[in-house]
């Protein structure tokens, strides 16, 4: 492995940064693509909205920014929701309740599919079988045997499917990988994450609208393969606070800290998992834990730490934290550091409980062992690496999928990394019900 000291650690940052804004700060690069390029009259791509809740609508924002893109049809099962599509993007927008009717058009390239959990298989399915490219919102899947289902219709349709985890487009991700395959933290034995919340909305208690019913709400369509029951505004607005439509915290925050922990290390994935967690606060009916702590073994010699608390007494947080034989990268929402400390030389504090003649030779013999660095006054430190002001990787994320929609190449998350990244991360649903460790082949995706 190449020896990093400060001097060769500063070279090669300065060497991929985009340029400096303050000493020990580097400014990373917006990536280029095809979609930065003018787009022909001819070459413009039209897609349609499954489902317009607050993650549907965001994406659906982010996606329309990039240039070529125009948004033609809208579905949901809320009329309220079709009624705000048109207030944002203009009467002129086709609105439905069954998003069939906007497969069976033939001006739509591409739908974004923002439903409940247990709708992204079959609705993915159906547009791809309809000749439709399709993103996806994460988790990929609801259920283990979705999965395969859903790579192999990609494969057979031919059709660009890319799961939305976002973060797998990001320059900030980009530069953690390039300085971890360079060796900037020695060799990589933990990654510890976390995602605190403390408020309502965080902790999906989403409002309800004041004309919910079962007039103004599609009921049966929302339920699909769900339980049958009656009419319920709590779980139909609020459907993350509930397994039958959701997947907890595993499906909808632990997936984002398994793609980037994938995406920088290049894993396929843990073999090994237990996970605990619990209700702890949000009592409100929901069967999802608030509170969850997952524990993960890769075979490439380190280890995940994740946890999610929804009832956090601090401000909502978010750290990756990957840590190496010789520093840390932190990875936060604008940027990342990257810290190095110098090991102690000394051979430890009881070194002075030995004899002297017994103590000088110890140390030599440490010595010895562990030589110090050729630079060894400057190993430590930290170097800042921030995003460009106004920085989206959203919005990155979407150039990307339709540059594979002109193009016809790969996504950066395809059906098979999106796979492995929410197959990992249910299995902590799994381990938490089960009360015990379980295996997963990474490779095969399959649970062992």
């Amino acid at each position: 492995m190449m020896v990093w000291n400060r001097r060769s650690f500063l070279r090669a940052a300065s060497a991929v940064s985009a340029g400096t804004m303050i000493p020990g700060m580097h400014l990373l690069a917006a990536q280029e693509s095809e979609s930065t390029k003018p787009v022909a009259a001819n070459d413009h791509i039209q897609i349609a909205l499954i489902g317009a809740g607050g993650q549907g609508m965001g994406d659906t924002k982010e996606a329309v920014q990039v240039p070529g893109v125009k948004l033609v049809a809208v579905a949901d099962c809320y009329n309220g929701r079709l009624a705000r599509s048109k207030e944002i993007w203009g009467d002129d927008v086709f609105t439905t309740r069954d998003y069939n009717e906007i497969l069976a058009r033939k001006d739509i390239d591409a739908v974004i599919i923002g439903t409940p959990d247990h709708w992204h298989k079959q609705a993915s399915v159906d547009a791809m079988k309809a000749g439709k490219d399709v993103y996806c919102e994460k988790p990929m899947i609801h259920l283990y045997s979705d999965g395969p289902e859903m790579i192999e219709t990609a494969k057979s349709t031919k059709r660009i499917l890319q799961i939305g985890s976002q973060r797998v487009s990001s320059v900030i991700y980009a530069k953690a990988k390039e300085l971890l395959q360079a060796g900037a933290i020695g060799k990589l034995n933990m990654v510890t994450a976390y995602w605190d919340r403390n408020s309502a909305l965080g902790a999906w208690d989403y409002t309800v609208p004041s004309d919910a019913s079962p007039e103004t709400c599609d009921w049966p369509r929302f339920l699909g393969t769900a339980p049958k029951i009656a009419w319920n505004a709590e779980h139909f607005f609020q459907w993350r606070k509930w397994k039958a439509y959701g997947s907890g915290v595993a499906g909808d925050l632990f997936v984002h800290l398994f793609s980037g922990t994938h995406f920088i290390t290049g894993s396929n994935g843990p073999v090994r998992a237990i996970a605990t967690g619990g209700l702890r606060y949000w009592r409100d009916g929901r069967d999802v834990d608030d509170v969850m702590l997952g524990l993960f073994d890769y075979r490439e010699g380190f280890n995940l730490s994740l946890r999610v608390n929804f009832v956090s007494g601090g401000e909502e947080s978010e750290v990756l934290l990957f840590t190496g034989d010789e520093g840390t990268i932190e990875i936060g929402w604008s940027g990342l550091t990257v810290t190095r400390v110098p090991r102690a030389k000394a051979p430890g504090y009881t070194v002075g409980t030995f004899p002297e003649d017994i103590r000088k030779a110890t140390v030599a013999e440490y010595d010895k062992k562990y030589p110090p660095h050729s630079d060894d006054s400057s190993l430590g430190g930290s170097e800042k690496y921030a995003a460009p002001k106004g920085y989206s990787d959203s919005y990155d994320h979407f150039r990307n999928f339709f540059d594979s929609v002109r193009t016809r190449k790969q996504p950066v998350e395809d059906a098979v990394f999106g796979y492995r990244a929410a197959g990992a991360a249910l299995l902590s649903n799994l381990s938490a019900e089960k009360g015990q460790v379980v295996h997963w082949d990474p490779d095969a995706m399959r649970l062992v």
